[in-house]
């Protein structure tokens, strides 16, 4: 019975030592998995962004600022707080139009600082007239 309660106290404190060390990554895990959350869910809201200004944008009598307004509409009703800082870049050709809407996601681990962006392309609308046409 002796060596048994020797052997009792030499353990004793070792599960307090083992939670102080443990619970804090097990935290850090737990925030890191929710920051990697809003990364995904700021790339959707981004690409959705981008994808509306282009429909705006590419239509034959709109314009590159029709598109930005269409993108900062989005991004408003979206993304108040989770895609701060948000940027949109709309290039408008006659042939092409590319939106590009991007910004820095909300940060949940201190110190991590993490951006998402979406992107959207397509043929800019315009009136054509078929090929051998002979008038």
């Amino acid at each position: 019975m002796n060596a048994f309660l020797r052997r009792w106290r030499d353990d004793r404190g070792a599960a307090s030592t083992q939670l102080v060390l443990v619970v804090p990554v097990l935290l850090l895990l737990a925030l890191l998995i929710v920051q990697f959350a809003l990364v995904w869910h700021a790339r959707h809201i981004a690409q959705y962004a981008a994808e509306r200004a282009l429909a705006a944008a590419r239509i034959k009598d709109a314009t590159a600022a029709d598109g930005r307004a269409q993108a900062r509409r989005s991004l408003a009703a979206l993304s108040s707080r989770i895609l701060t800082a948000p940027s949109v870049a709309v290039d408008r050709t006659a042939a092409h139009t590319t939106v590009r809407v991007g910004g820095a996601v909300m940060a949940i681990v201190p110190g991590l600082t993490l951006h998402a962006s979406g992107t959207a392309s397509g043929p800019t609308e315009r009136i054509t007239t078929p090929a051998g046409d002979r008038s």
